[in-house]
């Protein structure tokens, strides 16, 4: 049984993490926001492991709107495969929601091949097989001198939701040792009952190995947010994830955000992929469940981060339409290169030659 780190340990981790989280809090902030808020808002933000970051004050219990029905138990997983996403130009950003999001602009990009579903735990088990590759989260951070020492064993950072609501934000997050993909709430926890659902705790690298192996890509931030804006109404685009008959569309957060997902909209946690209907292109998942990596680097107003780090589209399944609202297809967050979550996941591209 692993030992309990002790105090100094803890506050360690504790320090790296929150670095992290806080590096470029005014993106997060409004400014109208007043000071408390937003070192309130800094502190239940923790950018890269929370990666959904408030756009509406924390309700003290979620409300359900007027008429939503439960989703009924859907036919899932669905066969893997790809989709043909037509290129074309298009609208790519926003000015009316978060900073970050800014400027709307007119892109283009050519077709390309997208996975139907995010990458599932049988299939990057399949890719490990082949080739025998270890995970970041599998090796561990030794030597790696921007790593604490108490952080560079193997592990991964892995949400624990609270009993208590006002427990301190950076509570939410736990790095844990031996949580990987195949363990992904740590030692005890495994893939049964989970092959299905979509690999996490995988870095950026670990993705692009897995879609080098497959002859494919990770999209570019371009091309996600081309396929998941296709076919939407401009309403769309600030709307949570709805069915024409009310029922939810993604995998996302019901409750009182952190202390736990009431799981009306038919799963708590991840879910396995494809379980909540494909949209006009036939890709399912692309928001909720878990957030993608994609090939872009995170800038914010041109300037990179002062880490290595790539754009996360999609939202996951701790987006809460009171807590965080980044289930939206212009919605974006930075994650550091060789850190993987137990939120975040990603899906691979093949381009036109």
């Amino acid at each position: 049984m692993p030992r309990r780190p002790s105090v100094g340990v803890a506050a360690g981790r504790t320090r790296y993490l929150w670095r992290m989280a806080t590096r470029y809090p005014f993106v997060f902030c409004p400014a109208n926001r007043s000071a408390a808020a937003v070192r309130q808002l800094i502190g239940a933000a923790l950018c890269l492991l929370q990666l959904c970051l408030p756009a509406l004050p924390v309700a003290a219990a979620a409300q359900r709107a007027p008429g939503l029905r439960v989703a009924s138990t859907p036919t899932c997983p669905v066969s893997p495969g790809e989709v043909r996403v037509p290129g074309g130009k298009f609208t790519m950003g926003m000015d009316s929601a978060l900073p970050e999001e800014s400027p709307r602009r007119e892109v283009s990009v050519r077709e390309f091949w997208m996975d139907r579903t995010e990458v599932t735990n049988a299939q990057f088990a399949a890719f490990v097989k082949a080739t025998g590759y270890r995970t970041q989260a599998e090796r561990g951070w030794a030597g790696n001198p921007q790593v604490p020492k108490e952080l560079q064993a193997p592990g991964s950072v892995v949400f624990k939701a609270p009993a208590d609501p006002d427990v301190p934000e950076n509570s939410w997050w736990v790095f844990t040792p031996g949580a990987n993909w195949r363990h992904p709430e740590g030692p005890g926890s495994s893939l049964q009952g989970r092959l299905q659902h979509p690999v996490v705790h995988v870095t950026y690298d670990d993705a692009l190995a897995y879609a080098r192996w497959a002859g494919r890509d990770l999209p570019t931030e371009a091309e996600w947010e081309r396929a998941a804006r296709y076919g939407k109404t401009p309403g769309a685009m600030l709307e949570p994830p709805r069915n024409a008959d009310g029922t939810y569309a993604a995998n996302t957060f019901q409750g009182a955000f952190p202390s736990g997902d009431t799981g009306k909209d038919g799963h708590a946690g991840t879910s396995p992929v494809g379980c909540y209907g494909a949209d006009k292109l036939g890709l399912y998942d692309l928001l909720g469940n878990v957030w993608e990596w994609t090939r872009d680097d995170y800038r914010i107003t041109g300037q990179p981060t002062d880490e290595p780090s790539r754009v996360l589209k999609g939202g996951s399944y701790l987006c809460s339409e009171h807590f965080c609202a980044r289930y939206r297809p212009a919605a974006r967050q930075p994650g550091t290169e060789n850190l993987g979550t137990s939120h975040i996941g990603f899906r691979t591209v093949r381009r036109a030659r």
